[in-house]
């Protein structure tokens, strides 16, 4: 089967190179002209500067097409947007500027803290697909697995890409898998790297200068008459003396430096260096905790140190970070039709971020009964004594390792066939490192400090890419191109040292949970590496019927080692009836392969239940736990994309597109719930497994319905005398829903995927987005003013009274520049008004104790950090 796959693949690019060759012309990824004609199609201006005369480098690989030509919606952002922002995460940026892009920032999610997950039009993060250059770039190894959108996906890092090496990224925003292959159901983000001469060099540095709202700030513990700590009566936590002013930070300080310098090479060659560092200190939005942080005394009175402890005891917010980016992009004339190009990057980031407060040991009799915290004892003397007096913070701290390298030849073959052949190696390395922690299971012969093990991710891939145009009488253009691809991907699980993952001899004895505190590593049955390869062809037509009415059709056959075969298919066309309008729409069908990480990721935790040790965590798909309670082989997701729309560009400077989306997926790939219960328990018994109790996997477990409508408007107002105005704007109205819901043979009653995951799909990122933009120069003089309105987002608890709605805000930035002789002095500020999300409430119940110190949920689409106040000075030359 795998023999003749392969064969059918190249016997569909021969095929159709055959056809090509017969009528002369052929398909590639980047454009080639003739090389006294060629432009860069990495800068816009190649082609003009009125909106929508970009030259389209994804959705089609016909020559010469403008985004105002294509038939789907994309959208072009120039690499001078990127830089005139205080923030110098790409992700973050492109969070001010495309309205169906959401980039939520977590904060106590263990890696996720560090590499955060973007979507796009409300889908999962790994259902959009990035290039750099044309090329696939590799996703990360990180799984995000804990209570973050995107949780369960892997995927690209947007924030190893610096923004200083970008020329503009395209974002084409429509179902692409036909052309592209896996992950572009939601759509293809094509990011553009640097080619021309010269360079520019710059240090930006900011901080947030910001007062926390409805987080009061506190001078300490109310105390009685007796001298003791004052109690509220609705959950049993001390009454602290609140300022009546809001808490007031001053951190995250951020400073990156960066330089960009572009070489010619030869005539035509070039060689563009992109160096980037990024150090970026923590900050920390949580409120004052209110628990009781020590036992009693034998005399039953509250420890004197409740008086003078500092209750900012927990970390909420961005992780430290420091990152060293590089990127190159080079190319060399090898004759009158041929270029041999390269470009390539490396990465390096250190984080850290906190788990949550352990408190010293000891019996809360506080709200909610006897509760025994077992996390910070020490059991030398056969009691629970705390390790750490005054309790102890773990730290995750992390390194994560990535690069990438291409090569690849591209030109034109006798007959006027266009070539690109190219082979990209991308790797990702994640590991965990955790700090100031303690095993409790090995009481006093416990280290402090952990290496927890850590992923890897690899992939490989080879494309041949060949395009022609087609002369034809009664066309006024065809683009022909057709192609195949090889990819090989690698996935590994690092076990980490012993004490960070096992029981020690007090798990037993005294109950105590093993594995390091805040993350126990992974174990040797964790230890995974695994690898599978898929091979592909596909075909594609772009032909202008007339000067007004654009089709286009493409096919996609893709063979995986792993789940088998999948051919999907797009039509797209464009009609303009008169100058300055047209409707477009398209159909097509995608999927997503499964991930590694997806299919064999796993990780436990020992947790000992009435004196004995069990397992609970999650599991591999092919784990005999996962199989006993019903998982199977995991299957591609697959994905029926509709879409419609307008285009308006009536007079010169303006242009207004207005687009519906309909994306209908099968086989969602989820995480399961904590599986557990008697019937759960009968199962695993029956299979000969004794020592689960609760067990989760990931399974093909939904099907979903999102729709939307996107709008967005650009207008270079003419020149008036008063400088140059360009004003832009953006609209995304989205909203997911789930049509069906998995059932296990084994147990039909069993709910695979709850009401809180339910709703963390459907309504945990905002309903509605709106993007406003102005910039305006004069001489020397430039300001950029842009505004964001986030909607509404459901922060959802374990229960409907816990629900908590996210009202809708706006987010304002604001930066003023000047630039004399290639010097450019600028400062600004992002969250002008020093906006939060809203407030979590405290109820005086369980469920909420915990938002007394995390005021803020992680769900909100802009962070939760407050105004953030920016310099930056740069040098061109």
């Amino acid at each position: 089967m795998r023999r003749n796959t392969i064969v059918l693949s190249l016997t569909v690019s021969t095929l159709a190179l055959s056809t090509l060759a017969l009528s002369a012309p052929a398909f590639a990824q980047t454009t080639i002209a003739p090389a006294d004609q060629q432009a860069d199609p990495s800068v816009p201006d190649a082609v003009g500067t009125e909106p929508g005369q970009e030259i389209l480098v994804i959705g089609t690989r016909a020559q010469g097409r403008t985004v105002a030509d294509s038939p789907v919606p994309i959208d072009v952002i120039g690499g001078e947007a990127l830089v005139n922002a205080g923030y110098t995460e790409t992700a973050k940026v492109l969070n001010q500027l495309v309205p169906s892009f959401n980039f939520p920032q977590p904060s106590i999610t263990d890696g996720t803290d560090v590499v955060r997950p973007a979507t796009l039009r409300g889908l999962s993060p790994d259902q959009t697909l990035v290039l750099v250059n044309g090329k696939r770039r590799h996703t990360s190894s990180l799984l995000n697995i804990n209570g973050s959108v995107g949780r369960g996906s892997a995927a690209v890092d947007l924030n190893t890409i610096p923004s200083l090496a970008i020329e503009r990224i395209d974002v084409l925003r429509d179902g692409a898998a036909s052309q592209y292959g896996s992950d572009a159901i939601a759509g293809v983000i094509n990011i553009q790297l640097k080619k021309r001469e010269g360079g520019r060099a710059q240090a930006t540095y900011g901080k947030y200068v910001t007062s926390l709202q409805d987080v009061s700030g506190v001078s300490g513990v109310q105390t009685g008459a007796n001298g003791q700590p004052v109690l509220r009566a609705s959950d049993g936590t001390f009454a602290l003396n609140e300022t009546g002013n809001d808490r007031k930070a001053r951190d995250g300080e951020t400073i990156t430096y960066a330089a960009n310098i572009g070489l010619p090479v030869g005539e035509s060659g070039y060689l563009n260096f992109t160096g980037e560092y990024r150090g970026r200190d923590a900050t920390n939005r949580a409120g004052y905790d209110p628990r009781r942080i020590y036992p009693r005394q034998t005399n039953g009175q509250v420890d004197p140190r409740e008086l003078t402890f500092d209750r900012l005891n927990h970390r909420y917010g961005d992780a430290k970070t420091d990152d060293l980016n590089f990127f190159v992009n080079a190319g060399a004339d090898l004759g009158a039709s041929a270029e041999l190009y390269m470009f390539g990057s490396f990465g390096k980031r250190d984080g850290e971020s906190a788990a949550f407060y352990r408190r010293a040991a000891g019996v809360d009799t506080a709200f909610a009964g006897t509760i025994q915290d077992l996390r910070n004892c020490n059991y030398a003397t056969g009691t629970c004594q705390p390790f750490y007096a005054d309790g102890f913070l773990p730290l995750i701290t992390s390194e994560s390792t990535d690069y990438s390298a291409a090569v690849g030849i591209k030109g034109k073959f006798g007959g006027g066939i266009n070539y690109d052949l190219s082979y990209v190696r991308g790797h990702n390395s994640f590991d965990f490192y955790i700090a100031n922690s303690y095993n409790t299971s090995f009481g006093p012969n416990s280290s402090q400090g952990f290496d927890a093990g850590g992923t890897r991710f690899a992939q490989d891939v080879v494309n041949l890419d060949l395009q022609k145009q087609v002369e034809v009488g009664f066309l006024s253009s065809l683009s022909l191109a057709a192609g195949a691809e090889y990819r090989r991907e690698n996935y590994k699980l690092v076990a980490g040292d012993v004490q960070s993952y096992a029981a020690g001899p007090f798990a037993t004895t005294n109950n105590a949970p093993a594995g390091a505190q805040g993350f126990p590593g992974f174990r040797p049955a964790n230890a995974v590496d695994r690898s599978r390869d898929s091979v592909a062809g596909y075909v594609e037509a772009d032909a202008d019927i007339s000067d007004a009415f654009t089709v286009q059709a493409a096919g996609r056959y893709e063979h995986y080692s792993d789940f088998g075969d999948t051919v999907n298919g797009k039509l797209a066309a464009r009609l303009a009836p008169i100058r300055g309008i047209a409707v477009r729409g398209s159909v097509s069908t995608g999927f997503r392969a499964p991930s590694l990480q997806q299919q064999y990721f796993s990780s436990f935790a020992t947790n000992n239940v009435n004196g004995t040790l069990v397992e609970v965590g999650t599991f591999a798909v092919s784990d005999p736990v996962a199989v006993a309670l019903g998982s199977q082989r995991l299957k591609a997701e697959k994905s029926l994309n509709l879409g419609g729309g307008v285009t308006l560009d009536p007079f010169r400077g303006f242009t207004l597109t207005a687009d519906y989306y309909n994306i209908k997926i099968d086989d969602r790939i989820v995480v399961t719930e904590n599986l557990q219960g008697a019937g759960v328990v009968a199962i695993l018994r029956g299979a000969g497994i004794n020592n689960i109790t609760s067990a989760r996997f990931f399974i093909n477990g939904i099907d979903t319905r999102t729709q939307g409508v996107e709008v967005v408007g650009t207008y270079r107002v003419p020149d008036l005398g008063i400088g140059k105005i360009s004003l832009t704007g953006g609209f995304n109205y989205n909203k997911t829903r789930i049509t069906d819901r998995a059932v296990l043979p084994t147990l039909p009653t069993l709910t695979l995927f709850g009401r809180q995951e339910s709703l963390r799909l459907e309504r945990g990122q905002p309903r509605t987005k709106i993007n406003l933009g102005a910039d305006w120069s004069l001489g020397a003089i430039g300001v950029t003013a842009r505004t964001n309105r986030y909607g509404k987002v459901l922060s959802p608890g374990s229960t409907a009274v816990n629900d908590v709605t996210l009202e809708p805000k706006w987010i304002t930035d604001l930066e003023v520049r000047g630039e004399y002789r290639g010097i450019e002095l600028a400062v600004g500020a992002n969250n002008v008004f020093d906006e939060y999300p809203t407030r979590l409430p405290v109820l005086g119940t369980a469920a909420t104790i915990n938002n007394y110190f995390i005021p803020y949920s992680s769900f909100s689409p802009f962070g939760f950090n407050g105004r953030y106040l920016y310099a930056r000075a740069g040098i061109s030359f």
